[in-house]
C-alpha cells in the first residue's frame, strides 16, 4: 500500500485560466506531481521514513528522498494556495496588517516577492513564510526546498520551475508572476498565517 497519494485538486483544472491553462495543470499537476508521489513512495518502501509525515522527511532525509518529499509538500501548498478570483483580490485582517506594516503597503510587498521570484537563478520557488513571533519573511528556495527547514511557517509559495508556466508563457518568468496575484486563495493564506 502507497503512503502518499497524489493531492486532488480543489478546483476543476480549466478553473485557474487564462492565469494557468488546463493543459498546464495536466502536466503539471498530473505528470510532474505525479511522478514525486510515485518516486517518494518507491524511495521509503521498508525504510524508516514510511511512518513519517511529508514534513518529517523534509526535514531529515538526504537526496532523492528529500528532493521528491520537498517537491510533493511545496506542490500540495502551492495547489491549495489558488482560486478566489474577485474584484479586488488582496489580503485581510491580521496578514494584510502585518504585509502592510513591514512592506510599507501590500503592492511593494507584491513588487519584492515577484523580483526575489525572478531573481531566483535556475528552479525553485519564492515563498512568504512567518517567523514564530509573527514576522514575515520572503525566501528563495531552490530546487525542492521549503522553509520549515529555516524553522519558518510556509504561507504563500510561487513555483519558479519552468514546468510550472513554460507552456502558457514560455520564457517570460516575471509575466507569469505577476499574472498569479488575481487568482490567490488569501483566506488559505491568512489560516495559514493566524494557526
Amino acid at each position: 500500500m502507497e503512503k502518499f497519494d497524489l493531492m486532488t485538486l480543489p478546483y476543476a483544472s480549466e478553473a485557474l485560466e487564462p492565469i494557468i491553462s488546463r493543459e498546464t495543470i495536466g502536466f503539471h499537476h498530473g505528470k510532474h506531481l505525479q511522478a514525486y508521489v510515485n518516486n517518494l513512495n518507491a524511495a521509503i518502501a521498508g525504510t524508516p521514513f514510511e511512518s513519517k509525515t511529508l514534513e518529517e522527511i523534509v526535514l531529515t532525509a538526504e537526496g532523492g528522498m528529500l528532493n521528491n518529499a520537498g517537491q510533493i509538500l511545496n506542490h500540495n501548498l502551492y495547489f491549495g494556495q489558488f482560486m478566489a478570483p474577485k474584484e479586488d483580490n488582496k489580503p485581510t485582517g491580521a496578514l494584510a496588517e502585518t504585509i502592510n506594516a513591514q512592506f510599507g503597503s501590500f503592492e511593494q510587498f507584491q513588487e519584492d516577492f515577484v523580483k526575489k521570484g525572478v531573481g531566483l537563478f535556475g528552479s525553485g520557488w519564492v515563498w512568504l513564510s512567518a517567523a514564530e513571533d509573527g514576522r514575515l519573511v520572503i525566501t528563495q528556495e531552490p530546487n525542492a526546498a521549503n522553509p520549515i527547514q529555516k524553522g519558518l511557517i510556509p504561507l504563500l509559495t510561487f513555483d519558479v520551475w519552468e514546468h510550472a508556466y513554460y507552456l502558457d508563457y514560455q520564457n517570460r518568468r516575471p509575466d507569469h508572476l505577476k499574472a498569479l496575484w488575481s487568482i490567490i486563495n488569501w483566506e488559505e493564506v491568512a489560516s495559514r498565517y493566524e494557526k
